[in-house]
């Protein structure tokens, strides 16, 4: 890594005590390294934290954990304490499933920074959950609104949309699909092209087949059948500090059924 970068690192843990038993800590302190680790889908209650686990990768870990036992969850780890934390976004329905944590920061030159974990809902399981996937769409779109008007901004986590064609496998066959929805394809395209946010790591990577989930049915990831759903969406000023050739996808080993996601950026603190 750059000494005049930092790094930005996105991972659905899909458990965070399923994830700890396959290495992720190890990997976290000697290969990957990120100054800030944002986690989605813990599925841990505060008391089920150990030490270890709050502090993964020798960071400092913060938490929203869902009402629901083994269900959901966000975080953020971090190497830099925060000037200002915030748990949850103000959503009473999804701020009970555990969804976001958000850390501001003041750098040097000024800016004003906030880097977010978020873990938007999967509508695959039901005609309800679509419904409130696509509420938190809405309700989560003012809220970004919001924070671009604060600064700029970092928003990493599973977003469970892939926006493009380019960014799943079997497009054809998921049209009808959760997360290639047309209506969450269009959320998309008008966060990007309306509301002016930067889908970071697709502009450094033009290239296909580059996925960070992957089904655990018929051999998906073996074969590279998979889907980018994980994401660094940030503010333009932010953005246009994103170091090309840093974007990476790490997929030499597993700790989860998504990939971690770390992209550097120029950043001093």
């Amino acid at each position: 890594m750059n000494p005049s970068s930092l790094r930005v690192t996105s991972l659905n843990l899909n458990g965070i005590r399923s994830a700890s038993s396959k290495g992720v800590d190890a990997w976290l302190r000697h290969q990957a390294c990120p100054d800030w680790l944002c986690v989605q889908e813990i599925k841990a209650l505060e008391a089920d934290m150990t030490p270890e686990l709050r502090a993964l990768g020798g960071l400092q870990g913060a938490f929203h954990h869902a009402q629901k036992p083994g269900y959901s969850g966000a975080g953020m780890y971090f190497r830099h304490t925060p000037d200002d934390l915030r748990i949850g976004f103000g959503s009473p329905e999804f701020d009970a499933e555990g969804r976001y944590v958000e850390a501001r920061y003041r750098l040097p030159d000024g800016m004003r920074l906030a880097l977010v974990s978020v873990y938007f809902p999967s509508g695959s399981s039901s005609e309800d959950r679509q419904l409130a996937k696509f509420r938190f769409l809405a309700e989560f779109e003012e809220h970004m609104k919001a924070l671009q008007a604060q600064g700029e901004v970092i928003l990493c986590g599973d977003v469970n949309i892939a926006h493009k064609e380019i960014d799943l496998k079997n497009w054809k066959g998921n049209l009808k699909n959760s997360g290639f929805l047309p209506e969450e394809r269009a959320w998309m395209t008008h966060v990007l092209d309306d509301l002016g946010w930067v889908d970071v790591f697709r502009a450094l990577n033009p290239l296909p087949e580059q996925y960070t989930w992957w089904s655990n049915r018929g051999q998906a990831r073996a074969k590279n059948v998979g889907w980018r759903i994980d994401y660094h969406l940030a503010t333009p000023g932010v953005a246009r500090l994103a170091q090309r050739g840093s974007e990476s996808i790490y997929t030499a080993e597993r700790f989860s059924d998504h990939a971690p996601l770390s992209i550097d950026y120029a950043l001093a603190l």
